[in-house]
């Protein structure tokens, strides 16, 4: 059997306190959790490692058997050792997330106390601490997932993969129109089989022609140099509906117009601007005629 080094799984002192070993765990928790790392083995099984390190390190009774049998043998991690050497008989189940090691000692199966029934699991990595007095009596998990800016604004009904326990699942969640980024879901997990509530985090993404800032939507209209200089119309089609609009004579490429209200309109009903911004833009053709017109031009305008 190979011995386990847990403080060098943890990457602590042996002498390391307990709210140490605590913190550590939490940033090796969060790097290699199974929801952050879908698909990936090498991830999962270190997540498992050091689970297992702070279940033994963080319980001071764990702890005290597992330091006088290291410290009496003096092994090192990864070592490989007979339990029947030393006293133990034990004979592998292949059952359960920890090693035949923690099991040797702590014994396998329903009978192991996991990290989240002492009040420190996924709800403690990735909630606030707001949240914690919450998760003791309901599982929360945290997630997120990207939506469009017309999602956004008209609201979606959106399918949602989230990977849970080594499983991929697959949740319907209703966006609200009006969300922003940074605003967060509720989803009841029974459903769908998990025990807890899965609290979505939403990231609206930009689209190539308009964003957001605030409530007001930036809106990037490709106009012609004739047309910037002449002024003219163009019709512009943001999420919130086509809307015709003046160019107002030498627009210059960033220059922009405000359209009052018919911005994003957010979840409590507040609206905002439309603003457009121009850019000047070449023709991907022109005619033989056009060319010698902007040859004209170019010759015109040389630098003396």
């Amino acid at each position: 059997m190979e011995y386990k080094d847990y403080y060098k799984i943890l990457g602590v002192d042996k002498k390391a306190t307990t709210s140490e070993i605590k913190s550590k765990y939490r940033k090796l928790a969060k790097k290699y959790h199974p929801d952050l790392n879908p698909n990936d083995e090498v991830a999962q099984e270190k997540f498992k490692e050091v689970t297992e390190a702070y279940e033994v390190l963080s319980d001071d009774k764990k702890r005290k058997q597992y330091d006088q049998f290291g410290s009496g043998y003096n092994f090192q991690g990864g070592q490989n050792f007979n339990p029947n050497d030393f006293g133990y008989t034990y004979t592998s189940s292949n059952v359960g997330d920890f090693s035949d090691f923690f099991d040797m000692f702590f014994g396998g199966g329903s009978s192991r106390q996991t990290t989240s029934s002492k009040g420190f699991g996924f709800e403690d990595l990735f909630g606030g601490v707001g949240s914690r007095k919450k998760a003791r009596n309901r599982a929360q998990y945290n997630s997120r997932f990207n939506i469009s800016l017309e999602e956004a604004y008209k609201g979606v009904t959106k399918p949602v993969s989230v990977n849970f326990n080594g499983q991929n699942v697959t949740l319907d969640v209703k966006v609200p129109k009006g969300i922003t980024t940074g605003k967060k879901l509720k989803v009841k997990g029974e459903k769908w089989g998990i025990d807890g509530d899965i609290l979505f985090e939403i990231n609206v993404l930009e689209d190539s022609s308009q964003k957001l800032e605030g409530n007001d939507i930036i809106y990037t209209a490709e106009v012609y140099p004739w047309d910037g200089y002449f002024g003219g119309e163009t019709i512009v089609r943001p999420v919130t509906g086509s809307i015709k609009i003046k160019i107002p004579e030498r627009t210059k490429s960033g220059q922009r117009v405000k359209v009052k209200n018919r911005g994003f309109e957010n979840l409590n009903k507040v609206k905002g601007d439309l603003l457009v911004e121009f850019k000047i833009v070449n023709p991907d053709k022109l005619t033989k005629d056009q060319e010698d017109l902007y040859k004209r031009l170019q010759s015109s305008y040389k630098t003396k």
